[in-house]
Order: C-alpha cells, then sequence, then structure tokens
C-alpha cells in the first residue's frame, strides 16, 4: 500500500475547506459586493428623487397641509438609512470572511510545513491544527464572530424597515400621485381665477417640467390659461391633460422603487441567511478543525 505524495498531503489539508468553507466565503464575499451596489443604488435613487426637478418643484409648491412635503423628506431619509444599513452589514459580513478565511489559510500553512518530502505519509483520522495556531487564532476567530453578529443584526434592521414601507407602498400607494395631482389642481385654478397670482410663475414651471401643457376643467374657460401658462414648446400641446402626464410619470417611478424594494428584501433574507452560517461555522470550529495525525512512514 503506497503512501500519499505531497500533492496528496496539499488535497488533504485543503479538501476540507473546499468543500463547505471556501464555498460560504466565495458566496459571503459575492453577496457583500452586490448588496454594496444595492446599497449605492438605493442611495441614489433616494437623491435623485428628492433633489430631481419634477419632485423638488412640487414639494415647494405644495401647502402645509398636503401630505406630499412630509412623504418628500420621509422617504429620502429612509432611502439613506437603508442604503447606510446595507453597506455597513455588507462591510461587516466581508470582513469577517476574510478574517476566518486568513485564519484557516494560516493554520493550512502552519501544518503543511510538518510534513517532509520524499516522506509519505498515512493519515489515520483528519489533521490535528496544532495548539499554537490555534491560540493564534483566537482572537481573529472572536473578532470574525463579533463582525458577523454586527453584519446579521444590520441585515434584520434593514429587513424590519423594508417590510413596513413595502407594506406601505401597497396600501398607501395613490396617496403620493393623489397628493401631487392636488398640487396642481390648487395651483392651476388659483391661475384660473387670478391671472395676475404670483402661481402663475409656479404653474408655468410644472408645465415646463412635465411637458404638458394645461389639464381638462369642468369649469371650462382654460384656453387663456394655458395661453399664458405654457410655453411656446408646448403651445401645440394645449388641451393635453397634465394630471395624466404627472399620473404617468408617477407611475413608471414608484414602479421602479417597488421592484427595487422586491429585490433588497430578497437580498436582506439571503444576507440573514449567509451570515447565520457564517457564524455558526466560526461558533462551532470544532466542526471544521480537522482532528487527528499523520503517521510518517518511510516508503
Amino acid at each position: 500500500m503506497g503512501g500519499f505524495q505531497q500533492k496528496d498531503i496539499c488535497s488533504c489539508l485543503l479538501g476540507a475547506k473546499e468543500g463547505g468553507w471556501t464555498c460560504c466565503s466565495h458566496t459571503c464575499c459575492w453577496e457583500g459586493g452586490r448588496l454594496q451596489l444595492l446599497g449605492l443604488s438605493i442611495a441614489t435613487l433616494s437623491t435623485v428623487t428628492h433633489y430631481g426637478l419634477h419632485f423638488t418643484l412640487i414639494s415647494n409648491i405644495s401647502l402645509e397641509s398636503n401630505s406630499y412635503r412630509v412623504i418628500h423628506h420621509a422617504a429620502f431619509y429612509f432611502g439613506i438609512c437603508l442604503s447606510m444599513t446595507l453597506i455597513l452589514a455588507a462591510l461587516l459580513s466581508s470582513a469577517a470572511t476574510v478574517q476566518e478565511s486568513q485564519c484557516l489559510t494560516a493554520m493550512d500553512g502552519a501544518d503543511l510545513k510538518k510534513v517532509a518530502w520524499p516522506c509519505s505519509c498515512r493519515l489515520a483520522n483528519r489533521v490535528k491544527f496544532n495548539s499554537f495556531s490555534r491560540a493564534a487564532c483566537s482572537p481573529s476567530r472572536l473578532l470574525a464572530s463579533l463582525w458577523t453578529i454586527h453584519g446579521f443584526f444590520c441585515f434584520a434592521l434593514a429587513f424590519c424597515g423594508l417590510i413596513p414601507a413595502a407594506c406601505w407602498r401597497y396600501t398607501h400607494g395613490t396617496e403620493v400621485e393623489n397628493s401631487m395631482m392636488d398640487v396642481y389642481d390648487l395651483v392651476y385654478e388659483e391661475v384660473r381665477r387670478n391671472a395676475s397670482s404670483f402661481r402663475r410663475h409656479e404653474l408655468t414651471a410644472i408645465h415646463e417640467a412635465f411637458l404638458c401643457c394645461g389639464k381638462r376643467s369642468p369649469f371650462g374657460d382654460t384656453a387663456n390659461v394655458e395661453r399664458k401658462t405654457c410655453p411656446s414648446g408646448q403651445m401645440h400641446d394645449v388641451g393635453q391633460d397634465c394630471l395624466r402626464e404627472i399620473q404617468d410619470f408617477l407611475k413608471k417611478h414608484m414602479d421602479f422603487v417597488s421592484m427595487l424594494l422586491g429585490i433588497t428584501i430578497g437580498f436582506t433574507v439571503y444576507g440573514m441567511i449567509l451570515t447565520s452560517f457564517l457564524w455558526f461555522s466560526i461558533h462551532f470550529s470544532s466542526n471544521l478543525d480537522r482532528k487527528g495525525k499523520y503517521t510518517l512512514r518511510e516508503r
């Protein structure tokens, strides 16, 4: 019965890690990178929504009694906090994975140095880490475990914030739309009653932003308002319903927000599962430690 060669020894030492831990570490690192991109996407969308021309214009015009201004600011701060939480969770889980991977790699290197060439060996059970290597890696494993716990709670915090946001989106989906159209109705009717009102410039700005001109009013007599407030480039669109344009614009935006919410919820659940598996792998390190010893004999 021939013994293992040096390449077989390397396979013995690294084989157990390749089965479970390496798969987990690669998955966690890849997940962390995608979560950081997702967090940056949410931060970008929140910034565009808050400082974009269409939303900022309606927010500045809306009255204090209108709910749009509150929703406008709340959505921005929620998006920024959510993106920071996701990025922090991704960084913590990735750092914990790298920390534990380096520890395992160092242990493997220490065990490989104990094998002499051209001797061959017979594997009695598994490779046992020496006490010095375990003691040296204990602080690293403790740090990796703490980072994993914090990463899990960041994912859980994001999940707890996303579920109410998704529920609000589907139960109050028309509230944002109605509040924006209420602002336009208010401005339009004030200008219709008083053409010299300061609201005339605001109505003109809305027409320019949404590329529309006027609305269908049951009171009639809208042509005079549209001639004074529609830009010259949109005069051929006189009679085009601005309420419909606002509704279509907001529907596209909210559909994108809903899709991003669904993706984020999926990734947070996936992140909680991975960080849980990572923590159990570190905490119950006895399942990863290769116990036993090599029995060396000359060929």
